[in-house]
């Protein structure tokens, strides 16, 4: 093993939660709002109930992978080439996921907080840390997360609680006016920004986490969490501002705390979802950073994974510059290539890992 520190289920679970939220707290009420109008809570739930459905495919494939991470699985069921190969694409979804998540970062604080601010300062300040974290190693960010998860729960109370007296049920009707079709395709798309993309975890699970079995729990009530929370600020989304001016805004959750205003005296309360989406989008960016870099290393047979955290870093800041030339093509991107893109390594691969793994186990024991 090249990495030595081993977390608790407890920490697992938290860092399941802020993956989940990850990026989908500001983008996904947008998505959703705009396949299925003013259904897109019926949508979130759907796609909350698929992505409990993945996660119990997760567990499954954890069964087999005992003390290793996807990756050594990969060439361990797959052969030493084929795995390679398999295990190299892994990676570099990995990775140029974790570039598109720094663009994203990076063309929020562009956009909305500091437009004088080049984007290559914001995205090179964010990938610094990232590879901080990265370098101080898993037991240290999950540490982190355990005092970083209840400022994110106490920031995302407290925004519910501003906007309780801005909400009209009326937004709400007429339910299933648009019928099945936009509400099926807006819960594969929630699932394609969210369940699909716990699949890094698998860097981490069930090798470097303790007892398997309260692990595999914490993965399932984590996903609930995260898609109680994302359910929520959907709901919100939509109650608050309508599905129109949802599916509009690229930052929905944004222009909902600017919405909030307590008798002209408490407005403006924006950094409330903002320093609570930089917590989630950072645990997402360092966990496909992290998952890369310790995907290569193991693939290079390396001792130690930090020696590649520069290096990587360096060529992640510049993938994130150029990875979308702007924000029409990543939305046109988003909604025609993403679901199959995400599909592929967050649901075909694992489970053609555990179809053959099972086959060689059963066969094995004839």
């Amino acid at each position: 093993m090249i990495e030595n520190g081993k977390i608790s289920h407890n920490q697992f679970k938290l860092l399941v939660i802020l993956c989940y939220i990850g990026t989908s707290i500001l983008l996904t009420p947008a998505t959703l709002a705009s396949e299925a109008k003013q259904d897109a809570w019926i949508a979130c739930i759907l796609g909350l109930l698929i992505g409990l459905l993945l996660v119990m495919l997760y567990n499954s494939l954890a069964n087999n992978l005992y003390n290793m991470t996807l990756v050594e699985y990969c060439e361990k069921v797959l052969g030493k080439w084929i795995g390679k190969l398999i295990s190299l694409l892994f990676i570099l979804f990995l990775f140029i996921n974790c570039s598109t998540l720094v663009y994203v970062l990076g063309n929020f604080v562009t956009t909305q907080i500091m437009p004088e601010t080049p984007i290559q300062f914001n995205n090179i300040l964010f990938v610094i840390v990232v590879i901080i974290g990265t370098r101080l190693g898993l037991e240290s960010f999950a540490r982190a997360s355990e005092i970083l998860y209840p400022w994110v729960l106490g920031l995302f109370i407290i925004l519910i609680v501003l906007l309780c007296k801005d909400i009209n049920f009326e937004n709400l009707q007429p339910v299933f006016e648009y019928g099945g079709k936009p509400i099926i395709k807006g819960s594969l798309l929630y699932v394609s920004y969210s369940s699909l993309t716990l699949i890094p975890l698998m860097m981490i699970f069930p090798a470097y986490v303790k007892n398997t079995e309260e692990a595999k729990k914490s993965f399932l009530s984590g996903t609930l969490i995260g898609g109680i929370i994302i359910l929520i600020i959907t709901l919100l989304s939509i109650l608050v501002l309508g599905s129109n001016i949802t599916a509009r805004n690229a930052f929905p959750a944004y222009i909902l705390a600017k919405k909030i205003n307590i008798g002209n005296f408490l407005e403006r309360l924006e950094p409330i979802i903002t320093i609570l989406w930089f917590i989630t989008v950072f645990y997402k960016s360092i966990l496909y950073f992290y998952g890369a870099v310790l995907g290569l290393s193991q693939i290079l047979k390396l001792k130690d994974y930090r020696t590649l955290t520069l290096p990587l870093g360096m060529i992640l800041v510049v993938l994130s510059l150029i990875v979308y030339p702007n924000s029409t093509y990543a939305d046109e991107w988003n909604t025609t290539t993403w679901l199959s893109f995400s599909l592929t390594y967050g649901f075909f691969l694992p489970l053609l890992l555990l179809i053959i793994g099972n086959l060689r186990k059963n066969k094995s024991k004839i």
